[in-house]
């Protein structure tokens, strides 16, 4: 996780403000939050993945998971990694100073420097943008509208509104739970790379890679911080425009970082135990006693060799 980040308009209730508590927002949410940036993801508990009797192909849930579950699970996990989730609709986006006003069903009057829309079915909160290609006008049967054009987002989420992502709709993104979080990741990529470039990072080193790895492979000269800076400035343009004593200090940042994601044997022993003990939060108690009474009764088997 990276320091909060120093160039944030304080005057700004948040620096992301995710509209949609689905795979896809919760996914931008995870990474976003884990970088540093304060993040809200506001959902009103109706998400198009509600409408699923059963998510069975998701990876990771051998024999499927419920849908109540696997909502509870996303959700903890943003939480965890430092999201604030807000149960309620957005209703309209507008642009302010460097950001974003958010207004919501409740009344509620929300700041942020940066939105990503991750709400598969309902992208009307976007049309007070007033952007022209956003939408496109349909005529089903005498009946005039417009809906929002699955095209307008790049691949990348990014859209021509600085400042606002799209995760969501997508076309050909959301027929599957794990493609929608798997683009989620992908789009909040994206976005942090521009709050890096913000900062001051050059564009050649402002992607960001979420993972920690054993400190036994941390040896050699990858573990001076001489050669990380040699790698650092390798990937530099000779006329990049950032000053010295600003290049300097997101060098050393971005070094700190890295070395920091190499954890010891007794970490990642920590880190395991942890996470098996938060999954049992979401099992049903029932499962977990029926599972300890097998398990005692295999050991009690194999004492006594029966």
């Amino acid at each position: 996780m990276s320091a909060r980040d120093p160039t944030r308009n304080t005057d700004h209730d948040y620096d992301v403000a995710i509209v949609g508590g689905g795979p896809a927002g919760c996914s931008v949410g995870v990474l976003t939050a884990r970088y540093g940036l304060d993040t809200a993801i506001f959902d009103r508990g109706n998400s198009s993945l509600r409408q699923c009797a059963h998510l069975a192909n998701f990876l990771g849930f051998p024999a499927g998971i419920d849908v109540g579950t696997f909502y509870e699970l996303i959700h903890d996990h943003a939480e965890e990694a430092g999201c604030t989730l807000i149960p309620d609709h957005v209703e309209a986006v507008t642009q302010i100073a460097e950001g974003f006003l958010l207004e919501t069903q409740d009344g509620r009057a929300v700041t942020a420097r940066r939105v990503v829309a991750a709400a598969r079915y309902d992208a009307a909160f976007l049309e007070s943008l007033d952007v022209e290609e956003m939408f496109e006008a349909y005529d089903v049967d005498g009946l005039e509208g417009q809906t929002f054009d699955r095209t307008y987002p790049a691949v990348d989420g990014s859209t021509s509104v600085a400042g606002l992502y799209v995760a969501s709709p997508v076309e050909a993104v959301e027929p599957q739970a794990l493609i929608s979080a798997g683009h989620g990741a992908r789009v909040a990529r994206t976005l942090l790379t521009d709050v890096r470039c913000e900062r001051g990072f050059p564009p050649a080193v402002a992607g960001h890679w979420d993972w920690v790895r054993g400190d036994s492979t941390l040896q050699g000269e990858w573990g001076d911080r001489e050669t990380w800076r040699e790698w650092f400035h390798d990937r530099i343009p000779a006329d990049y425009p950032v000053n010295d004593a600003r290049l300097e200090a997101v060098r050393e940042e971005e070094i700190d970082r890295r070395l920091a994601t190499y954890i010891s044997d007794e970490e990642v022993a920590r880190r395991k135990q942890r996470g098996h003990a938060r999954l049992l939060e979401h099992v049903d108690d029932d499962c977990i006693l029926d599972a300890a009474r097998k398990i005692e009764a295999a050991r009690e088997a194999d004492e006594t060799g029966t």
